[in-house]
């Protein structure tokens, strides 16, 4: 929660003069380089994250290998109620696929926010309530969909991916292998 926050939330939520100020005491905006690993497997994490920009991908490890199941760029937050309210070990990867600047918040701060500033708790409510909306449709139809559906998918609802991630994550994402990806790519070149 900072500025950025206030920028990108300002047509349903507009922010006093004094919530902006203890949004920038928390000083939570961070640089974070392409590569860095922000939560292994097996850890307990006290924070919630927030994309301003980059991309950050989450993955498992199932017999030594990664299996992407959700990249999550611009605008998006990317918590665990599961991690930080259970304080349960993670049972997942955070890495930056790009080099990103996001913003850090201890489930301590949240907390603090929420109390001195109760219409934020209201608002973070509602936003995940609507992301866990968005990702219970998005994981009923990667469900029912073939590979090729799911490719044609997120090529229309995120293309700026294909140019961001590396292949091999895009194909893991998608639940094929890289060569599958390929192709499906060459089969609706040709269809064009």
């Amino acid at each position: 929660m900072n500025q950025e926050f206030d920028k990108n939330n300002t047509k349903s939520f507009v922010l006093t003069e004094e919530e902006q100020k203890a949004i920038k005491e928390l000083n939570a905006q961070r640089d974070i380089k392409k590569g860095t690993v922000l939560l292994k497997e097996g850890e307990i994490s006290n924070n919630n994250f927030y994309v301003i920009s980059g991309c950050v991908r989450q993955y498992y490890l199932v017999d030594g290998v990664e299996k992407t199941t959700e990249f999550y760029t611009e605008n998006q937050s990317i918590f665990s109620t599961v991690n930080l309210s259970l304080q349960s070990p993670s049972k997942y990867f955070l890495e930056c696929v790009e080099d990103s600047v996001l913003t850090i918040t201890s489930a301590h701060q949240q907390r603090d926010i929420y109390k001195r500033f109760p219409r934020f708790e209201a608002l973070c409510r509602v936003t995940t309530e609507q992301e866990f909306a968005e990702y219970q449709e998005r994981a009923a139809k990667f469900m029912i969909s073939s590979p090729e559906e799911r490719y044609l998918n997120l090529l229309d609802t995120r293309p700026d991916l294909f140019n961001r991630v590396p292949q091999y994550q895009l194909a893991s994402y998608l639940g094929i292998k890289p060569e599958s990806l390929s192709r499906i790519r060459k089969r609706i070149a040709k269809k064009k």
